[in-house]
């Protein structure tokens, strides 16, 4: 059965969070982290989809400018050599982002991945630096999130594939219960400890390539539970 793996793009993708920077850096008063709707959404009582739309109310940002502070981040650099591979080898590769299109996007195009397909919410820039965030992979049946990561791992499933979530943060979890198995690492990997969801402890792509080089179909969905991998090559990615 062929693998599809479905990537987180922020803290995972990006070691790096770039859409929390972007609100960060283009916030109106200069403290996004002020927004009284972050704290909600990080004890779990507000979904990403009412955080996104909340922290764009209060930012300022043209289209050019925008683009010039996230080309400042760039990707694992082990993604693309791990993309191609999986790709190489008849299995699937998608970047599945509750970040900005604008950004995703152009990264992935940078690191030479412009075909790579991908799912993100859309930030529409106005003339007078207004933004309005949208959300085109909303699920109706999901008020959570603006780009529920569940519905893209179920669609994969019904494609035929063995779907393996990798990502590091509380808009993954709903992917991860869904997923066949789940490589995860940051805030996803303590939530999966938490409550008992079988995962693989993964530091970055380097990981992920050692893990899908080695492992069987059958060993990449019954492997212990929590066991880190060492990062190919020596290194943490």
């Amino acid at each position: 059965m062929p693998l599809a793996f479905l990537c987180d793009f922020d803290g995972t993708v990006s070691p790096r969070d770039i859409g929390a920077a972007f609100a960060e850096r283009f916030s109106r008063d200069g403290d996004a982290a002020r927004v009284p709707e972050l704290a909600a959404w990080r004890a779990g009582r507000l979904g990403h989809r009412s955080l996104t739309l909340a922290q764009c109310a209060r930012l300022r940002a043209g289209e050019a400018e925008a683009l010039a502070f996230t080309r400042e981040f760039a990707l694992d650099p082990a993604f693309a050599p791990f993309a191609r591979a999986a790709l190489a080898a008849g299995d699937k590769v998608m970047v599945v982002s509750e970040g900005f299109d604008f950004y995703v996007r152009d990264l992935l195009a940078r690191a030479g991945l412009a075909e790579l397909p991908w799912a993100a919410n859309a930030l529409v820039f106005g003339a007078d630096g207004a933004v309005e965030p949208r959300f085109p992979f909303a699920d109706p049946a999901c008020d959570a999130c603006g780009n529920c990561k569940a519905v893209h791992v179920r669609r994969a499933k019904a494609g035929g594939f063995h779907t393996v979530l990798v990502g590091d943060g509380d808009s993954d979890r709903h992917g991860a219960l869904e997923a066949d198995t789940v490589l995860a690492r940051g805030s996803l990997l303590e939530w999966c400890r938490a409550e008992g969801i079988t995962h693989t402890e993964v530091r970055g792509f380097a990981d992920v390539f050692e893990w899908a080089r080695e492992a069987t179909p059958r060993a990449r969905h019954d492997r212990r539970r929590d066991r880190p991998l060492r990062a190919a090559g020596g290194g943490r990615a």
